[in-house]
C-alpha cells in the first residue's frame, strides 16, 4: 500500500511503494542519472531476483532501495538511489528504513560509496573490505590454460555448483545461482571428480560481466577467469574483485583497469566460508 509522505497538494504527493515492473523505466533513469551503466535487463534481472521500494513523486520514480534475503540469516542490499533533486528531504532514510524492515532483522551486507558511508555508518553498518572494480575493452588476447580441469558447466552440474557457492559465501544463494547460471556461461573447475570452483560470465552494462568466481585458490580464481576471457577477446568486461585478494594488478596486466572502489559493509554478523572455498568475483556490487 502506498505511504502518504506529504501532503500539502495533490501534485506534490510523495508515495513509498514496492518495486514493480511499471517502475523499471524510471529506475533506469536514476541510475542513468547517477552514470550507473545499468541497462534495463539489469534492472529487471535484479528486481526478479529480489525485492524493491520505490518512491514516487506525482508518478515519477525519485528513489529506489533493493534488497535480496539469503535464507533466515542474512541478505544483501543495493541499487540505492534518491535522485538529485529530492536529496537532503529525508527520502534516502525513509528507503532504508523499509529496506531493514524487509530484510527481518537479518544480518544484512552492502558495498557503499563514499556518499552513503556516512548514511550506513549511522545505521549500525561496519566496514570490512573494500570491493576493487576492474573493467575496459579486452584488447589482450587472452587464451584458456591448458587445464584438463576447467570445463563447460552441465546442468548436472548445478546442485554442486550452489553447494560449493553456499561454502564460499556461507550464504543459502541457491536461487540466485540458478539464475545467474540460466543467464550467463559457466564453467567449472574440477578436482578428484569434484566441482572445486566456478565461474559465470553474463551481459551487464556495457558489455559483460565476470562474477560469480568462487574457487579453492586465488590460482584456481585466475584459471576460471582465463577460461571466461578466452571467449571474450575485444569485448568491454567488468569484474569487482576483493582488494584483499591481491587479483587487482593481475587484472591491470590484461587491460582490465581499476576504475572505482565501494567498501564493503555489514550490519550484524558477516557470513563465514566453510574451508578453502572463497568468493574472488562478485555477480555485482549489489547482490554479491
Amino acid at each position: 500500500m502506498a505511504i502518504d509522505l506529504e501532503s500539502d497538494t495533490v501534485s506534490r504527493r510523495i508515495e513509498l511503494m514496492k518495486f514493480e515492473t511499471r517502475h523499471l523505466q524510471g529506475a533506469l533513469r536514476l541510475s542513468q542519472e547517477m552514470g550507473w551503466p545499468y541497462r534495463r535487463e539489469d534492472w529487471e534481472f535484479a528486481a526478479t531476483v529480489g525485492e524493491g521500494l520505490v518512491i514516487e513523486r506525482a508518478g515519477e520514480v525519485i528513489g529506489t532501495a533493493m534488497w535480496w534475503n539469503y535464507g533466515q540469516a542474512y541478505a544483501t542490499a543495493g541499487m540505492i538511489i534518491v535522485t538529485a533533486s529530492a536529496q537532503g528531504g529525508g527520502y534516502g532514510s525513509r528507503l532504508f528504513n523499509g529496506l531493514l524492515e524487509a530484510t527481518d532483522g537479518r544480518n544484512v551486507l552492502l558495498n557503499s560509496t563514499e556518499e552513503g558511508l556516512a548514511l550506513y555508518k549511522r545505521r549500525g553498518f561496519t566496514a570490512w573490505s573494500t570491493v576493487l572494480q576492474h573493467q575496459g575493452p579486452l584488447t589482450v588476447a587472452v587464451t584458456q590454460d591448458t587445464c584438463d580441469d576447467i570445463r563447460p558447466a552441465t546442468i548436472l552440474d548445478l546442485t554442486a555448483i550452489q553447494a560449493f557457492d553456499q561454502r564460499a559465501t556461507g550464504m543459502p544463494r541457491q536461487s540466485m545461482v540458478a539464475e545467474l547460471a540460466d543467464v550467463g556461461n559457466v564453467v567449472v573447475i574440477e578436482r578428484a571428480g569434484r566441482v572445486a570452483g566456478y565461474a559465470i560470465a553474463r551481459k551487464f552494462g556495457r558489455g559483460y560481466v565476470i562474477g560469480p568466481c568462487a574457487a579453492e585458490s586465488a590460482q584456481d580464481a585466475r584459471l576460471l577467469i582465463l577460461a571466461q576471457l578466452s571467449k571474450l577477446h575485444k569485448q568491454f568486461v567488468r569484474i569487482d574483485v576483493y582488494a584483499g585478494d591481491e587479483l587487482g594488478d593481475w587484472l591491470h596486466g590484461l587491460g582490465l583497469k581499476q576504475v572505482g572502489s565501494a567498501i564493503a559493509m555489514v550490519k550484524g554478523q558477516r557470513p563465514q566460508s566453510d574451508g578453502p572455498a572463497h568468493m574472488y568475483a562478485l555477480a555485482n556490487q549489489s547482490f554479491g
